[in-house]
């Protein structure tokens, strides 16, 4: 009986402390999510040439470099001093660089051969 009495005082006891508030504090786990990485495509420049490192050519305005995929880009600060020097050693780029063929960024189609040789005389 002695042992009986002790299992029913002890459990008494636990369920008196578990009853006046036990409390735990459960808080949801945090959940980071990087943004999405904005990639902003323009189409192919009219003309673009290689610099020594990488595709550079000029759409609108912009100079803009070949990127990862094959997307081509805006040129940071960096890129383009880079190939501002590049075009200082080299002023005729323009001349003997790539041109695009097809369908530009601002999607008209370039003009034919035949048509640049007359605007070239």
């Amino acid at each position: 009986m002695k042992m009986n009495n002790r299992s029913i005082v002890c459990l008494s006891a636990l369920i008196a402390a578990v009853a006046t508030g036990c409390q735990v504090a459960v808080q949801p786990p945090v959940v980071d999510v990087a943004p999405p990485v904005a990639e902003v495509t323009v189409g192919v420049p009219d003309t673009y040439v290689w610099d020594g490192v990488e595709y550079v050519g000029y759409v609108g305005g912009s100079c803009m470099y070949l990127g990862p995929g094959g997307v081509w880009l805006a040129c940071d600060p960096v890129r383009l001093d880079r190939f501002h020097g590049w075009e200082r050693g080299h002023p005729d780029w323009r001349r003997t660089a790539v041109r695009n063929e097809g369908r530009n960024a601002r999607g008209r189609a370039q003009a034919r051969r035949e048509e640049r040789r007359e605007d070239h005389r």
